[in-house]
């Protein structure tokens, strides 16, 4: 019997978060993958066009490659919580420019961090009635689209802004994008995780040593692969293994990187789904 093909993603922005995609497409179909989580320009406040998105829709068709989900705009200047209204109005205007480019190439979810805020600063004020005007906008075009926004956490993240957030907003609209580096810094991000597997739409899969945030490929760190793997198993998470990891730094050709990420992907893979069966098993 032949190799099961297994449906796997690759983040877009392995090697670059800018210029042109296309070349980055077609190397990671090359290499077997199914999926791209699109992280190009998710620093910048491009704004994608009709005609830009049209021809990332025929290059998807060409190389037969299906978006998971997509990387929102994140930075200086991008703040949806921020208190001026400019700021914030800019900062929906790239996220509705994403909802609709996510629509356009079929994908489930735009994946979003939480605006910094003053760690002085208590519920109800100027930052959580900005979050909430921005995503009360959002709402309406997710729903028309049907694409769900996912919350990403962070390094050393306590939670408690997406606590605020999840007691507000129901699953249908928002849901949790659970990064495996970012809960490996700080405080321990499994323990979260398994709060709220419940609401895992999206899954930002990469390693670290638990004290820089590295990206690096699943397995050459110490993220308990183990235990994710159970409680994705467990989760509501229906896709599949999506890297968030990049080849910045490394002394290595992109067909070998590339190849080296396709089989930790699918080790993870097989993990998942072997937790999945005994499970079903179980019941």
């Amino acid at each position: 019997m032949g190799e099961i093909l297994r449906e796997l993603s690759m983040t877009t922005d392995y090697v670059t978060y800018l210029g042109d995609p296309k070349p980055y497409l077609e190397r990671i179909a090359e290499a077997g993958f199914t999926h791209i989580h699109w992280c190009h320009e998710w620093n910048t406040t491009h704004i994608y066009s009709d005609n830009e998105i049209s021809n990332i829709q025929t290059w998807l068709q060409e190389f037969d490659l299906k978006l998971l989900d997509l990387h929102a705009p994140h930075g200086e200047g991008m703040g949806w919580g921020a208190g001026g209204a400019i700021e914030r109005s800019a900062a929906v205007k790239l996220l509705k420019n994403r909802l609709g480019m996510t629509a356009r190439l079929s994908g489930g979810a735009i994946v979003v961090h939480l605006p910094n805020a003053p760690s002085t600063l208590l519920k109800g004020d100027f930052y959580y009635d900005s979050l909430q005007r921005s995503l009360d906008v959002l709402w309406q075009l997710a729903e028309k689209y049907s694409i769900k926004i996912a919350i990403e956490n962070m390094d050393d993240d306590d939670f408690l802004d997406i606590d605020w957030l999840f007691e507000r907003y129901n699953d249908d609209f928002l849901g949790l994008c659970y990064d495996s580096g970012h809960g490996n810094l700080g405080r321990p991000g499994l323990d979260n995780l398994e709060r709220y597997k419940g609401r895992l739409v999206s899954i930002h899969i990469h390693d670290n040593d638990g004290t820089q945030d590295r990206h690096n490929l699943p397995f050459s760190g110490t993220v308990d692969w183990v235990r994710l793997s159970k409680i994705i198993a467990s989760s509501s998470y229906k896709g599949c293994v999506s890297l968030e990891a990049n080849m910045r730094g490394l002394d290595i050709s992109e067909s070998e990187y590339l190849r080296e990420a396709y089989q930790t992907a699918a080790k993870l893979e097989k993990m998942i789904q072997s937790e999945r069966q005994a499970l079903t098993a179980g019941k």
